[in-house]
């Protein structure tokens, strides 16, 4: 992918972001073949534990995401066409949303279940295995498999939550945000399971109930971010934290010209680029389709994600976009 042309749509992709996508999509996959190895270690060591079924419904449910980004990515590069003029930067917001409603309904299914069973006071227990000979508590074993499979996803969230900034990518930032908080998994079940081997048989189903709780977490606020972009809110920054702050650049821009009076902007959330309906008051009557167009061209040069832009002359500003104008002016 390196040294050849990238396009998102018609948005072509700068080196960095190029490179920026080439380790997410190897990431991705690295993250898939991880989960493949730990869900299995998990399911082959499972036993009766509350703790551990939910995290190895939590592993099962990691596949999600990123499946979800590397389905998104391939079906953003397709060019736009008559029927999608916009193009297809919409599958990552699509990829969102499927992912957090998974999220939502297994978080919600695995809570009710670990209480209906710490309501029902149902006692799991932990036998023996034979282990090249030895025979030992099977709870040592599902220990360490937790505290070892539980190290990967965390290192990996953390390189993809840089991935996912440069590439203004929020099905990458949820995946990033769920390895991140992957230890808590490990280190809840690995709790669970020591309360089993003490005699504290309610603490296995208070872990399943943590674990599921933070996927619900997870889900609802995955869900919530995705339904709020696919109902065009104010574009903001990848987290969800703030607006973007590329909206104000692009007023403080067009305001900026010797020929415009006042400026403001609506920017939609396409998926890794924006679409752009910029709105200025001019301060003459007549207008050159020549300013237009390289007001537009300046709009573009200011960041790669500006690409679907257009520009309208308006006598007033709508009033759903903050107005801004030039310095020094009374208008």
């Amino acid at each position: 992918m390196s040294g050849e042309t990238v396009r998102f749509g018609r948005t072509e992709l700068p080196p960095k972001q190029v490179e920026a996508l080439r380790r997410a999509v190897r990431l991705e996959w690295v993250t898939i073949g991880v989960l493949v190895v730990t869900a299995t270690l998990v399911f082959i060591v499972l036993g009766s534990s509350q703790a551990m079924k939910a995290a190895w419904s939590e592993d099962l449910l990691s596949f999600i995401p990123p499946i979800a980004f590397l389905i998104a990515v391939r079906l953003a590069r397709r060019p736009p066409t008559t029927r999608h003029p916009y193009g297809f930067h919409r599958s990552v917001a699509v990829g969102h949303l499927v992912a957090a409603v998974a999220l939502t309904g297994m978080g919600t299914f695995l809570l009710v279940d670990s209480s209906i069973n710490l309501l029902r006071g149902e006692h799991p227990t932990i036998g023996t295995a034979d282990l090249f000979g030895v025979t030992i508590w099977l709870g040592w074993l599902m220990i360490a498999v937790m505290a070892v499979t539980g190290i990967p996803p965390v290192i990996l969230g953390r390189v993809k939550l840089g991935l996912a900034r440069e590439l203004h990518n929020k099905v990458l930032y949820a995946d990033a945000d769920m390895n991140k908080a992957d230890w808590q998994t490990s280190l809840g079940t690995i709790v669970g399971v020591l309360g089993i081997g003490v005699g504290l048989w309610w603490m296995d189903a208070a872990a399943a109930i943590f674990i599921s709780g933070s996927i619900l977490h997870d889900g609802v606020s995955n869900l919530r971010a995705a339904v709020v972009d696919l109902m065009d809110a104010r574009a903001t920054t990848f987290d969800d934290n703030r607006p973007h702050p590329l909206a104000g650049r692009v007023d403080q821009y067009l305001a900026g010209l010797p020929w415009v009076a006042r400026a403001g902007s609506r920017v939609r959330d396409e998926g890794h680029v924006f679409h752009i309906e910029a709105f200025v008051v001019p301060r003459r009557r007549k207008v050159a389709l020549a300013d237009i167009e390289r007001a537009r061209q300046g709009c573009v040069a200011l960041d790669w994600k500006v690409q679907d832009i257009v520009i309208v002359p308006v006598p007033r500003l709508p009033h759903v976009v903050d107005a801004v104008t030039p310095p020094g002016s009374d208008a």
